[in-house]
C-alpha cells in the first residue's frame, strides 16, 4: 500500500505525539503506512501526490484569522506551504482530510471565509449530518447525529464556492464540508477520545481557549461525555482511499 502522509502543526510534543498516535490507532495503520511531517519544525518540501494514498492534516494552535502582524515567521511559512498544497489537492481532487486546522486551510479557498464568528469552547457538542453528509461515502458511516470533541477560535462563516456542507451544529453551522469528491475538512477532531482531549486541555491551558482555572471543569465535562463515532471517519478514509 502507498503510505498516507500525516501533517502536524503542534509544537507541544505531548499533544503532537498523542495526535499522531491517535491517527495510527483509529486508522488501524502503523508508522510504516503513515509518514509524519511536523510542519512547525520542518519545511514541507516537495510533495509528489503520486507517492501517497492520501493526506491527513491535524489541528493545532495556529489560526488563519490571526492578525497578520501577530503571526510568527513559522506560522507564515506553514500557512503558505499548506495553502499551496491545498490548491494542488483541490485541483487534482486528491484524497485529503483536514481536522480543525483543515477548516482554516481549505475554508479560505474559492471565496470561503474563516473568521471568529462561530468559535466554540473546548468540549463535546452534537453534530448533525446534512442530507449530503448522510449520502457521502466518508461521513455516511456516521449516524444522523453524533457527539464530537472540539475547541476552536475560528470557523467557516462562508463556505468555499462549490463546497458541499456535510455536517452542522447548533453553535457552528459548518462542522464538515467537502470540495470536489475527495477533499474533506472537519471542524471537530475525529481522532480525539477522552484521554486525548484531557491531554489537550492541560497542554493548551494558557493558549486562550478558556480561562485557565476552568481546566478541571472542562476535564470533568469531557470525561462525562460519550463521544464514540467520529474516529470511524479515519478508518473509513483509509478504506476508501488506500492505493496499492
Amino acid at each position: 500500500m502507498k503510505p498516507f502522509l500525516f501533517l502536524g502543526t503542534r509544537a507541544e510534543d505531548l499533544a503532537a505525539d498523542g495526535e499522531y498516535d491517535a491517527v495510527l490507532r483509529f486508522t488501524g495503520l502503523d508508522e510504516r503506512d503513515v509518514r509524519r511531517v511536523r510542519l512547525e519544525r520542518d519545511a514541507l518540501g516537495e510533495v509528489d501526490l503520486d507517492d501517497w494514498s492520501g493526506i491527513v492534516l491535524g489541528g493545532g494552535p495556529f489560526n488563519v484569522s490571526d492578525p497578520e502582524e501577530r503571526k510568527s515567521p513559522t506560522q507564515h511559512r506553514v500557512e503558505g506551504e499548506l495553502r499551496a498544497l491545498a490548491e494542488r489537492v483541490v485541483e487534482c481532487d486528491f484524497p485529503f482530510l483536514g481536522a480543525c486546522y483543515g477548516i482554516g486551510t481549505l475554508g479560505t479557498l474559492r471565496g470561503g471565509v474563516v473568521d471568529r464568528t462561530y468559535a466554540e469552547p473546548i468540549g463535546a457538542v452534537t453534530a448533525t449530518l446534512t442530507e449530503a453528509g448522510a449520502a457521502d461515502p466518508l461521513t455516511g458511516v456516521l449516524p444522523p447525529s453524533f457527539d464530537v470533541f472540539l475547541g476552536h477560535k475560528e470557523a467557516v462563516s462562508r463556505l468555499p464556492d462549490g463546497a458541499v456542507l456535510l455536517a452542522s451544529g447548533a453553535g457552528c453551522p459548518v462542522q464538515a464540508f467537502r470540495i470536489g469528491t475527495n477533499v474533506y475538512a472537519t471542524q471537530f477532531h475525529p481522532e480525539l477520545d477522552v484521554e486525548g482531549i484531557c491531554t489537550r486541555i492541560e497542554v493548551y491551558r494558557h493558549y486562550g481557549y478558556f480561562d485557565p482555572p476552568d481546566a478541571a471543569t472542562l476535564i470533568a465535562g469531557a470525561r462525562a461525555a460519550v463521544v464514540t463515532e467520529p474516529p470511524r471517519m479515519l478508518a473509513r478514509f483509509v478504506e476508501l482511499f488506500a492505493r496499492y
